[in-house]
């Protein structure tokens, strides 16, 4: 019989999160999905909506909060303690805030959740990652986030502002960087993934609900991505800039 394989998702009760866990349990009877939401109430809506589709492999529920140490120590306790290992962790709870709550606040709040945090919470389930035969980290990024991007005028999203969002993208970034040159010591591999345009409530209902009228994807074929990285076919792209259709971000 398959040795079980833990996952860890943040931010999974909604978007590009909530997609991916379901691929995961469904892709192998083998995978066991821990979906971590800040909400528990919204995870257990969440767990029931993707059990229903039931998938081959198996889900649970975790609370976290990842910009709250206390938490995070209590999300690590709970996983040592049921499972023991953490074999993929991925990074994708995030928010991109508007300038009401004042510049200032929004560039570091958004910073702090988007780049610090998931840094932080690598960091403590690390002794979980070290138990893996085959530990992954795969950090949910954006384009918005390549510095060479932004800095080039032919570009299409040139002339979009969202200097939070960037800066934060960008910091994550280079927190996978570090991740895949530290990590290499236990043999960890990461990843910057980006999932592409993609109608979530990250910005709010009525811009997801605008996007899915566009057509825009709800995250099922982002989710594709980060499975192919989870099964080991994206092994060659490790430590990259990666895009969900196989091409690649420069920095």
């Amino acid at each position: 019989m398959a040795e079980q394989k833990i996952i860890l998702v943040t931010g999974a009760n909604t978007g590009i999160s909530f997609e991916t866990c379901y691929a995961l349990a469904g892709v192998s009877s083998t995978h066991h999905v821990i979906m971590a939401c800040r909400s528990l109430t919204k995870g257990q809506q969440a767990l029931a909506e993707l059990q229903v589709r039931t998938p081959a492999g198996t889900l649970s529920l975790i609370e976290l909060n990842i910009t709250n140490d206390t938490s995070i120590i209590s999300a690590v306790e709970s996983i040592t303690r049921n499972h023991g290992v953490l074999d993929i962790l991925i990074n994708n709870a995030g928010i991109a805030l508007t300038t009401s709550q004042g510049y200032r606040t929004s560039i570091l709040e958004t910073i702090n959740t988007n780049a610090v945090s998931a840094l932080v919470l690598t960091e403590a389930l690390l002794p979980l990652l070290k138990r893996s035969a085959d530990p992954r980290i795969i950090n949910v990024t954006s384009g918005l986030g390549s510095i060479a991007d932004r800095s080039d005028p032919a570009s299409d999203a040139y002339n979009l502002l969202f200097e939070a969002y960037r800066m934060s993208k960008a910091a994550l970034n280079m927190a996978t960087a570090c991740m895949h040159a530290n990590y290499q010591s236990f043999g960890a591999k990461a990843w910057a993934y980006c999932p592409g345009l993609v109608a979530t409530s990250l910005t709010g209902e009525g811009e997801r609900a605008r996007l899915q009228a566009m057509g825009v994807d709800g995250g099922e074929e982002s989710a594709k991505g980060i499975v192919e990285i989870a099964q080991g076919r994206r092994d060659h792209e490790a430590g990259l800039f990666v895009r969900r259709d196989g091409e690649r971000w420069e920095w």
